[in-house]
């Protein structure tokens, strides 16, 4: 890294305030939003989530896609119940004007850089920028957060920072932060990250929202104040090439075209086969395949499978089939990660999390071999 790139404590941290505007309404904010194709859903009153699901939906497991209550009108499962529908938004904000305004930014096509500026320890140097190594010799005294981060990126590809970005929608967090909204082009899908996690990231404490995600609507308040937007510009700008290309780098892109179903992977079918032995092979493998056949059915659709839910109720069937005798953890423990991977590509880390968690929860509960039903 270049030594002109050292940071002092003289950096600024944050760019200069701007007046605050008027605030519109919550039912004027997203009538705005779903007229510029946005969807949107209901945020809880004063908080930046979701509004909380139906009884049945908190209760009852099941998949947003498979939800009744989507085409009913409710606004259960966060952004998957994100519409344009005016008359529905009417109904919701109308009658309920404390709640805030999410957009959904997948069918948006909404790529949003999430700069935080939390008051935290920078973390080991390998973090700063995921992937460009900063040797020891840099000074990074006063990199304290996403804006230092960012405009780092941004110095080393001889560009300015998005946070300087004046020809697209910017809008200042109630914690110092800030959002810079782009529109994503072609058929490019960009995976959300967190800047401060151990996954996909595309700097610390820089947040990127795509699709499976969403963003709060400018204008929206919560109890810590309100989202507002910076300068006069109020549309998103393509995203810039340069910027895209830095989040192809860090695995934010899926493939182009959706792959069609795969089977079960040749090395998961091989560890049933060595689990069941002799004549239940047969058995075995329709036995897994109907176990992992869900999970696979999620590589069909980019979001809105419950993958998760998903896998975590394959690993908790395998689990039972370990605790049983009927085949070995390693073996289940493959085919769900191979099985993941192919769903999931690029979400490794994450899947391995809900496979040990749901492994562990079946291994409580065998399955006898006369269960019809995984």
């Amino acid at each position: 890294m270049p030594a002109e790139l050292r940071f002092s404590s003289n950096t600024p941290r944050q760019p200069p305030s701007v007046p605050v505007a008027p605030v519109a309404s919550a039912l004027a904010t997203a009538s705005w939003c779903a007229r510029h194709g946005w969807p949107v859903h209901p945020l809880a009153v004063g908080r930046k989530t979701p509004v909380a699901n139906c009884t049945r939906c908190r209760t009852t497991r099941h998949i947003a896609a498979e939800c009744p209550c989507l085409p009913a009108g409710g606004w259960c499962h966060g952004f998957h119940a994100a519409t344009l529908d005016q008359r529905r938004i009417a109904e919701w904000w109308g009658n309920r004007p404390k709640l805030g305004v999410g957009v959904a930014c997948g069918p948006a096509r909404l790529v949003v850089i999430d700069i935080d500026a939390h008051p935290t320890q920078p973390p080991s140097r390998d973090r700063i920028l995921p992937g460009i190594p900063i040797a020891d010799h840099v000074d990074l005294t006063g990199l304290a957060n996403g804006f230092h981060t960012m405009a780092v990126l941004a110095a080393l590809r001889g560009r300015p920072s998005p946070a300087d970005d004046t020809s697209t929608l910017r809008v200042r967090t109630p914690s110092g932060g800030l959002h810079i909204w782009y529109r994503a082009t072609g058929n490019r899908r960009w995976h959300c990250s967190s800047g401060s996690g151990p996954g996909r990231a595309l700097a610390w404490q820089v947040d990127v929202r795509a699709h499976g995600g969403y963003i709060v609507a400018p204008g929206t308040s919560t109890s810590h104040g309100t989202y507002t937007p910076v300068g006069d510009v109020r549309e998103p700008a393509v995203l810039p090439s340069w910027l895209a290309q830095e989040l192809e780098r860090t695995g934010h892109l899926s493939a182009p075209t959706v792959p069609a179903p795969r089977s079960v992977p040749p090395r998961a079918r091989q560890a049933v086969l060595a689990a069941g032995g002799g004549r239940n092979n047969t058995t075995h493998r329709r036995l897994l395949a109907a176990v992992l056949a869900p999970v696979e059915a999620c590589g069909q659709v980019s979001q809105g499978a419950g993958f998760s839910d998903v896998l975590n109720r394959a690993a908790f069937t395998l689990g039972g089939l370990v605790a049983a005798g009927r085949m070995t953890q390693e073996d289940a423990e493959r085919a769900l990660k191979e099985t993941a991977a192919t769903a999931r590509p690029g979400q490794e880390r994450r899947s391995e999390q809900i496979i040990s968690s749901g492994l562990a929860a079946g291994l409580k509960h065998p399955l006898p071999p006369q269960g019809g039903r995984p």
